[in-house]
């Protein structure tokens, strides 16, 4: 699902509005196909405010129990998935600042860092000791994405992480897409930095949204909702 509704031919946009009206009458398809289509998003965006796994799982879950109790709501100004978005991080946020009050996603430092980071190569099934190694190289590069100042971190996610372009990215930190830019530039220089001191040029696939993970998700807020067996 694109993230602007601008950006929906009419066909898509047409599409949506059937699968949101399913989705309002608790049609358990529709809201497996919405969860389904955005898990992986919404769990990445909740870890890069939070940076931590559990947390990121309830971020997901509380924001699909507010958007499915609250689609009346939704005027479609946007995409469905930017909807979303923005009640997962607004949602994280929250979490975040009740555990630190001062700490706020547009207050970061004027240090830099940023890196390339690309999909490392599958290891063969035989090969234990390559295995090991794309894990050790994983944990260094997510690692390195926590260490970014907030703002410069939630950029990279939208933008490399998730393919997200500029204007969906400004769209959803509500800010210019000018600053989309250079904070993508910044992230990258900031992550090159740190990931070349330990390991040197890296390709992989950080933060990987398992499907048990998405199973279990969409499970667990599909029971919150009482819908389906």
């Amino acid at each position: 699902m694109p993230g602007t509704a601008a950006g929906l031919s009419a066909g898509a946009r047409t599409l949506e509005a059937a699968l949101i009206n399913r989705a309002r009458r608790r049609d358990e398809t529709a809201l497996r196909e919405i969860m389904q289509a955005n898990n992986r998003r919404l769990y990445r965006l909740a870890r890069g405010i939070l940076r931590s796994d559990s947390e990121a799982e309830d971020v997901v879950q509380e924001t699909y129990v507010r958007a499915f109790t609250h689609l009346d709501g939704f005027r479609g100004e946007s995409g469905l998935s930017t909807w979303l978005s923005r009640i997962a991080i607004n949602e994280a946020l929250g979490r975040m600042r009740s555990a630190k009050p001062h700490v706020e996603l547009g207050a970061v430092p004027e240090e830099a860092i940023a890196a390339q980071i690309i999909k490392f190569p599958a290891s063969s099934a035989g090969d234990p000791e390559k295995t090991m190694a794309q894990r050790e190289i994983q944990r260094v590069v997510e690692r390195a994405i926590d260490e970014l100042p907030d703002v410069f971190r939630m950029v990279f996610i939208a933008r490399v992480m998730e393919g997200m372009n500029i204007e969906e990215t400004a769209d959803l930190l509500g800010v210019k897409p000018e600053t989309v830019k250079t904070r993508l530039h910044r992230a990258r220089t900031m992550l090159r930095e740190n990931v070349e001191k330990e390991i040197g040029p890296v390709m992989m696939d950080a933060f990987p949204f398992a499907g048990w993970r998405c199973e279990r998700l969409t499970e667990a807020v599909l029971k919150r909702l009482a819908v389906g067996g």
